[in-house]
């Protein structure tokens, strides 16, 4: 099992608009493929951050969703684009992670 631990900084002024995207649109659309979003938040003290986390049981299928997802049609040509426009794509941190044996994430 892997997590991602995904931070994003958001442009200025469109935190509000990038979550109601990832929670209306972006989440259930990769949900709905088969990627496990274990959380999504926001920075408390950081009025551009936007962290989320997802879990693969394996580098296979994390490989297998990434294709399902990224290489759709509707990621494509109706969910990148909108993307771009809200994301500092330079600021962006993606970490790769494995659970500790007594961590409750799992």
């Amino acid at each position: 099992m892997l997590f991602e631990l995904r931070q994003y900084r958001i442009k200025p002024g469109r935190r509000d608009e990038w979550v109601k995207l990832m929670e209306e649109t972006i989440i259930p659309f990769q949900i709905a493929q088969g990627m496990v979003v274990v959380g999504s938040f926001v920075g408390e003290q950081e009025d551009d951050l936007y962290v989320w986390i997802r879990r693969f049981e394996s580098e296979e299928d994390r490989e297998a969703l990434y294709e399902k997802v990224y290489q759709s049609d509707t990621w494509k040509n109706e969910i990148a684009p909108r993307t771009n426009e809200m994301l500092d794509r330079e600021r962006i941190h993606i970490t790769r992670l494995t659970p500790t044996p007594k961590s409750v994430i799992r």
